[in-house]
């Protein structure tokens, strides 16, 4: 499982807290190679699978996706997480909403300012304390007699409540702020030393002085703008008319208000994709020709001897690849749609690549591997971030194509029949990344 975020995104650390809980294996793609927060979340791939574009993103290895953090963290979550009974999964459901509607809008408010994510609002941030007191006042009387917020140990709505308030604490709540809510206090220390907060979020240090708007760290963050050159002037009169029409425009667009959202701040802008293969020379083998022999004709003897005839030693290398953990594959239409997932999310390396990738086996018995083509000598997915999510899910081992190895795996993964005698299982069905 793969969840897409960019570092220290409070709303992920909901979901990455609740899979410690519930044991589910997941790995953080929040930093570059794996993940660029404003390149990657913005490609084709990504967007199909997430059409907002936006992140925590969740990915399981047989393709299913999910946005929106609570989603995610409740996916990730174990019955005792959610809520043993109805009425417990109602109240956990019920400091959720709480969180989303009563507590981070106000500590947005707040807080974002201070992180220089945010113009400073004088009305705004007072309206925001307040509001975050009357949120306090009420989780405190709550809080009065019990130990967390629902039942008798951590769920899901101490986890959510928590992660919403992490910045409060960490920013602006000092001590003489949080004085009348000891409470809360204490119940916010004790979830973040619990062994799977701080396996997440690390050690949490409560703020000693409350931290205020600084205009020059805003000012840092704001996107640089272009400013365009300067048109030579014909004469003074001929200039008045032009910067009048100039003013008139920028008066027709209004700039866009800026949203309470820390994930719209982290990058200003998309910086150009560089091709990733523009380094290497031009290539006698035509990849799409091959691609239509195999298509359209018959493989062994058409297809396969085509791409023997045409292939380029030096332009283009060949791949075996080997799934790591067969012991975790289970329903074979599970295990074909962990292949199917990874296709999908390398949509922009068809031009420079093919595969044929092959499952074996049956139910709770099989395993996977396939043979790759790619441009280049190297592996390539170390040459993009967008490419490297699944990849390392698989032993990779370079073939040597004067080989008689290598001739024969290329004949038996393209044509999908063989004795396959380095597998071990009988062949069951396959997938082509064209």
């Amino acid at each position: 499982m793969t969840l897409y975020t960019y570092p220290e995104n409070w709303r992920a650390f909901k979901a990455q807290i609740a899979a410690q809980y519930s044991g589910a294996r997941l790995k953080v793609a929040s930093s570059p190679p794996a993940f660029t927060f404003g390149q990657t979340n913005r490609t084709p791939a990504f967007l199909n699978n997430f059409p907002l574009g936006k992140v925590p993103a969740y990915q399981g290895d047989d393709g299913f996706c999910l946005f929106e953090s609570n989603a995610i963290a409740h996916f990730l979550s174990n019955d005792a997480l959610r809520g043993a009974t109805p009425q417990a999964a109602a109240q956990v459901l019920q400091w959720v909403s709480f969180a989303d509607s009563e507590i981070i809008p106000p500590a947005s408010a707040w807080v974002f300012p201070t992180l220089g994510i945010m113009q400073f609002n004088k009305q705004a941030t007072e309206q925001a304390k307040e509001d975050i007191k009357r949120a306090l006042s009420l989780l405190n009387q709550h809080l009065n007699t019990r130990t967390f917020l629902v039942g008798e140990r951590i769920s899901l709505a101490d986890i959510t409540v928590a992660c919403s308030m992490l910045w409060l604490y960490k920013q602006v709540l000092e001590p003489s702020f949080r004085q009348p809510y000891t409470n809360v206090t204490r119940w916010f220390v004790t979830c973040v030393n619990q062994p799977q907060f701080k396996a997440v979020l690390g050690e949490v240090k409560l703020c000693e002085k409350m931290a205020q708007f600084d205009a020059k760290k805003f000012a840092e963050m704001q996107p640089k703008k272009e400013t365009p050159p300067k048109k030579e002037k014909a004469g003074k009169e001929a200039a008045k008319p032009q910067e009048k029409k100039e003013k008139k425009k920028e008066e027709k667009k209004p700039a866009p208000e800026e949203e309470m959202d820390d994930c719209d701040a982290v990058l200003a802008s998309e910086p150009k994709t560089k091709d990733p293969f523009a380094h290497l020379a031009k290539s006698p083998f035509v990849m799409d020709e091959f691609k239509r022999k195999y298509s359209n004709e018959d493989t062994l003897t058409v297809a396969i001897p085509h791409f023997w005839e045409n292939f380029d030693r030096e332009g283009y290398s060949i791949w075996y690849c080997q799934y790591k953990y067969p012991e975790e594959l289970t329903l074979t239409f599970k295990s074909c749609n962990l292949i199917t997932g990874m296709f999908q999310r390398l949509d922009k390396l068809r031009k420079n690549a093919f595969a044929s990738v092959l499952l074996f086996g049956t139910n709770n018995d099989s395993s996977i591997s396939g043979i790759w083509i790619f441009r280049g000598q190297d592996l390539a997915f170390t040459l993009s971030p967008d490419w490297q999510i699944d990849y390392e899910s698989y032993d990779w081992r370079k073939l040597d194509p004067d080989s008689e190895e290598c001739k024969t795996m290329v004949k038996e993964y393209f044509a999908w029949e063989g004795e396959f005698k380095h597998v071990g299982k009988s062949f069951n069905q396959g997938k082509v990344f064209k």
